[in-house]
């Protein structure tokens, strides 16, 4: 056998040898990434499953998945407050709401003051109905009465539910990192002091940041707006591919702290399809109305022009045909009729309030 055939059988050898080797490597890394992404997928699916819970309030989950399937704007309400997921008898800290619109590419956040005097609406039990605070609806009737009073109150479907456990939000703000902020207003509270200029905020600090409104001139429609602005800046965190690394942590501190009635399939679909819309995040003019001291409590009294215009802006963000929202007054412009802002049981009875 000559040097040239011997040659040749070793550069073959050496090339099947090298296959083999490249089919191993290759098979190597696609069952371990397979194997990887399937851990993942399960442990996303495993904290979705501890988030989700069905509401019977609103659409059904049916009807809201097949809007994510055809691509149409969705509505989310977001809560917040210090209670449990699974409690109720506690008044909602905060309500959000959000339209988000795949097609213009738009998010909405409509902030509701929780002193709003309104109805309070139970659709399974009409006789429950009663007159009060828009954030005493989750105590009355969970989270049904919430999402039927705040759809009512704003003439809009309101499709899904998130529930956030504030005293937890400082887990979910620690997970990204901590987020940068633009304080307006120097302010000490719980052992938080900042001082007015951008701040880079931990969890525990951004929630103080997040909840002050005693020491802002503004109230809580300040509140409102540094509210807006924390969940804008941890989406914007949790969007950079930084974050993925600590995916583990993330799950973790969603499912402690989230109760929503999206499902897995939802959430895929809003990542898939709506992510663009998140890029352009708008607020809602705010909630105006006059402040009354009604019995012992204070409320803010909206008119029901102002419901009208908060609730044609909403609708147009969600393609939906503008429509007259119920009437909570008895007479037009009442709200500016009143000569005092403290009423006497028989006002409150004359105006419906």
């Amino acid at each position: 056998m000559n040097d040239s055939r011997v040659n040749q059988k070793i550069r073959k050898r050496k090339k099947i040898r090298w296959f083999r080797i490249s089919l191993l490597v290759l098979f190597v890394l696609l069952f371990g990434g397979g194997a990887y992404f399937y851990n993942v997928y399960s442990n996303v699916a495993q904290a979705v499953n501890k988030m989700n819970k069905p509401v019977l309030g609103g659409l059904s989950t049916n009807q809201a998945s097949k809007k994510l399937n055809s691509l149409d704007p969705i509505s989310i309400l977001l809560v917040g407050d210090d209670h449990r997921s699974d409690e109720q008898g506690s008044n909602t800290d905060t309500m959000i709401v959000i339209t988000i619109n795949a097609k213009t590419k738009t998010t909405k956040m409509l902030s509701i003051p929780r002193d709003t005097r309104t109805e309070l609406i139970d659709k399974k039990d009409p006789t429950k109905n009663r007159v009060d605070k828009i954030n005493a609806a989750y105590a009355y009737g969970g989270p049904e009465m919430l999402i039927d009073t705040v759809g009512n109150f704003l003439n809009i479907p309101i499709d899904y539910l998130v529930e956030v456990n504030f005293q937890g939000f400082q887990d979910i703000v620690n997970t990204v990192g901590g987020i940068d902020v633009n304080n307006q207003y120097p302010f000490e509270l719980n052992g938080v002091t900042l001082k007015a200029g951008p701040q880079h905020l931990n969890g525990y600090q951004a929630l103080q940041y997040a909840r002050m409104r005693h020491q802002d001139p503004r109230g809580d429609f300040g509140r409102q707006e540094r509210q807006h602005e924390v969940i804008t800046k941890v989406v914007d965190k949790a969007k950079s591919m930084s974050t993925l690394v600590n995916y583990d942590k993330m799950l973790k501190a969603l499912s402690n702290n989230i109760t929503t009635n999206l499902t897995l399939d939802d959430m895929i679909s809003l990542a898939k399809s709506y992510k663009p819309a998140t890029k352009n995040i708008e607020n809602v003019s705010q909630v105006e109305g006059q402040g009354a001291t009604i019995g012992y409590s204070w409320y803010l009294l909206v008119g029901d022009q102002e419901r009208q215009t908060l609730s044609d802006e909403l609708c147009a963000s969600l393609n939906l045909a503008p429509s007259p929202v119920t009437k909570f007054y008895k007479g037009t412009g009442i709200i500016n009729n009143f000569s005092t802002t403290r009423m006497t049981v028989s006002e409150l009875h004359e105006h419906k309030i």
